[in-house]
């Protein structure tokens, strides 16, 4: 039973930002502050303990590129079955129906179940999950769907959003077009390397293959930091969470949750019969599987689609539905 009181905790932090959020004690915009907070601070600090408090294994670096499988695998499938709706209902769907809510969901889960030994786990496997929802999966859907960073999509191809994608704008010139390349790489190193949870993977994984040690007193610094991780992502979550007002957000939602369903049962299946790991590892990289979307995700449909309040939601049912089937896994599957 102790093993669920972390979880539902978390769950009830939702619900309290939810409720100070109906109750005006938070603006509607306050979330944003605990966004910066989470993103360039607390979820840091807690990968740093993570790495430097649990010993990580180089090998497992093959867990790190399953983690980036099963976040990239989805977004091209989501945006073929969804090639004849709006484009901002292809936009919401791909930027919600792919990547892991790994950090900020399942760290405190996973330690509360299994122990702090399973975040050597979920850090190697995030490593490969950060790449896609710190910027890849948002690159790609802008890729695919000629959405232009700069500006929301509501600006854009004059407001009309019943196209199922926008047209795209080719420069006619050579230097234009290699002028343009070359803004578009800029973008995309700007979009990895201005996140700071993929920095600081980054870093963690240069100081682990070079041997450096940091001083102990990084981790007594940290570590109430990234204890705050957890608290401060639910709270962020309920605070811009929202129920949806009609039929169409409702539908938009539960298509989300319809996608994530049968991927996370197939991840579960790959890594429980084909991953050459002992059963412990593979029952941690199954409960990794059934996290909810990503805290990313938020920050991304937000910029693109000024619907920060519909990602909320999905963030919350799924993080039901994740913590119901977390829980499951661990009493049934043996480790």
């Amino acid at each position: 039973m102790s093993g669920l009181i972390h979880p539902i905790t978390l769950l009830a932090i939702v619900f309290v930002g939810y409720g100070f959020k109906r109750a005006r004690i938070f603006g509607e915009k306050d979330y944003r502050i605990l966004q910066r907070i989470v993103f360039n601070l607390t979820l840091p600090a807690a990968i740093i303990v993570s790495f430097l408090t649990n010993p990580h294994d180089p090998k497992l670096l093959w867990i790190s590129l399953f983690g980036l499988a099963c976040g990239l695998f989805p977004t091209p499938i989501l945006y073929f079955v969804s090639r004849r709706k709006p484009v901002n209902e292809r936009a919401f769907l791909m930027l919600n129906g792919a990547g892991f809510n790994i950090g900020n969901f399942c760290f405190p889960v996973m330690q509360s179940m299994l122990g702090s030994a399973s975040l050597v786990t979920g850090a190697m496997f995030d490593m490969g999950n950060c790449v896609v929802v710190a910027a890849g999966n948002n690159l790609l859907t802008q890729r695919l769907l000629h959405i232009n960073p700069d500006k929301p999509l509501s600006e854009q191809n004059h407001g009309d959003m019943t196209v199922t994608r926008l047209p795209r704008i080719k420069p006619k010139d050579r230097d234009a077009r290699r002028l343009a390349r070359r803004a578009t790489m800029r973008g995309i190193a700007k979009s990895f390397l201005t996140s700071v949870p993929f920095d600081t993977y980054l870093l963690m994984i240069v100081l682990m293959f070079t041997g450096v040690k940091l001083p102990g007193i990084v981790v007594d610094v940290l570590s109430p930091v990234g204890d705050a991780n957890g608290f401060c992502s639910m709270l962020m979550v309920g605070m811009l969470m929202d129920f949806p007002n009609n039929r169409k957000e409702i539908s938009q939602a539960l298509r989300v949750v319809a996608w994530r369903i049968p991927f996370a049962a197939l991840f579960c299946l790959v890594t429980w019969f084909l991953l050459p790991y002992d059963a412990a590892t593979r029952k941690a990289i199954v409960m990794l599987c059934m996290a909810p979307t990503a805290v990313f995700a938020t920050l991304f449909s937000d910029r693109v689609l000024g619907n920060a309040k519909m990602a909320g939601f999905c963030l919350s049912v799924t993080a039901v539905m994740g913590m119901v089937a977390m829980t499951a896994a661990n009493y049934l599957i043996p480790a």
